[in-house]
């Protein structure tokens, strides 16, 4: 056990991040978590690698660092000797950092814990969906059908480098060695890492969170949101269908993205473009709920912690990990995802029944303040770092978070 584990002295911690050229959740996330720890009094240096990186290199620079990024080695091993970090939290890998990370880390004898955010291990897609319907082909092989099915990017050369990545890593037991811990968001994602062939013991639950200072008002709420990306996998489709059928004005959509014309003819004056933050928690403090109709496995929507943090009850589909954050008619509403129709049932109810809405987002509050607070947070993800820095069960911590 190192003297930092033992003594529980602040940690150092390194955080390695691949952002995306489209900022999303993740990056959110790392931000959030850096701040966290800083505040805490913990001293955090950071290791990230940009997407924009990949405009200037060819394919086969492209392919050759996703295998097995030198730069990344060379980068970390100089950041390792010149400031010794206590343990490395990897989030995103994929494609630049690449998983030759764990293996500097291993050599520099420093623990690892990476934070599943997707399923990118296990589907070249990261979201086990196909033609807008769930498809788990992949879990638990080698993704070959992917690169037939051209799963990523509509590329069976990109899926098959993809693939190659995960057959090459698999194959040198990187995933099994060379991580100490794995991070997922939720229950139902544990079971799924597990079943795609992720080490059971070595896999730990840590939810997101958000800073929220501000109480709840529970008066003077009206009308539903929905936030997020404007895409057939977010089910926004299906939200405009359903919303057909309430009175005009009912629904505020707040987000940018392909389906982005739809939204503008579905909505009209109630779609207000992509809006920051601050933004969003003022509507969310204002609307009587938030509506999350996805048609995949989202780990775990920020959105839905934005929510239970501002008092706002959440009717989300009934699928993966959805099904587990909201508690039906306790913190929202749950219907069948895809299904138009049964959402609009739900619409319809939430609407009717203002005062249970209400009490939905009572309840809603509650569970952020018992689950996912900075506090909370803070102190499950320094007891997953101490460990594994002291080669300490996952499955106590496991508990201890869940």
């Amino acid at each position: 056990m190192s003297a930092a584990a033992a003594s529980g002295r602040p940690l150092h911690v390194l955080l390695v991040h691949n952002a995306y050229q489209q900022r999303g959740g993740e990056d959110s996330v790392v931000e959030a978590e850096a701040a966290l720890l800083r505040a805490h009094g913990h001293r955090v240096t950071e290791y990230q690698r940009h997407n924009d990186e990949l405009a200037g290199a060819s394919k086969a620079q492209a392919a050759v660092q996703t295998l097995w990024s030198p730069r990344t080695v060379r980068d970390f091993e100089a950041q390792v000797r010149a400031d010794r970090p206590d343990v490395v939290h990897v989030h995103n890998s994929f494609p630049l950092v690449s998983p030759s990370i764990y293996w500097a880390a291993d050599r520099a004898g420093i623990p690892v814990v990476q934070t599943l955010h997707n399923f990118r291990l296990f589907c070249p897609q990261a979201m086990f969906l196909r033609e807008q319907k769930v498809c788990e082909d992949c879990l638990g092989h080698l993704p070959w059908r992917g690169v037939v099915r051209r799963c990523y990017r509509d590329s069976a050369a990109q899926t098959a480098v993809l693939t190659g990545m995960l057959g090459l890593h698999r194959a040198l037991g990187t995933y099994r060695n060379k991580v100490g811990r794995y991070i997922a968001l939720n229950n139902f994602c544990r079971d799924k890492f597990i079943e795609g062939g992720l080490p059971a013991d070595r896999i730990v639950i840590k939810p997101n969170f958000i800073e929220s200072q501000a109480q709840p008002q529970w008066e003077q709420r009206d009308g539903g949101l929905y936030v997020g990306r404007l895409s057939k996998e977010k089910g926004i489709d299906v939200l405009a269908q359903a919303a057909a059928t309430l009175p005009p004005g009912r629904l505020q959509i707040i987000g940018g993205g392909e389906l982005e014309p739809l939204a503008q003819q579905a909505f009209g004056a109630g779609y207000l473009g992509f809006r920051k933050l601050d933004f969003i928690l003022e509507a969310m403090g204002r609307a009587s709920y938030l509506v999350v109709p996805s048609v995949w496995y989202e780990n775990f929507p920020r959105t839905i912690v934005e929510a239970y943090a501002s008092g706002l009850p959440v009717i989300a589909s009934r699928i993966g990990a959805l099904a587990e954050l909201v508690e039906h008619e306790r913190t929202g509403l749950l219907f069948e995802p895809g299904d138009a129709a049964d959402l609009a049932r739900k619409l319809a109810w939430a609407e009717q029944h203002p005062q249970r809405m209400r009490e939905m987002g009572q309840a809603a509050r509650r569970e952020y303040e018992q689950r996912y607070t900075p506090e909370t947070n803070h102190e499950q993800l320094v007891g997953i770092y101490r460990s594994v820095m002291s080669g300490g069960a996952a499955t106590e911590v496991r508990r201890a978070a869940a």
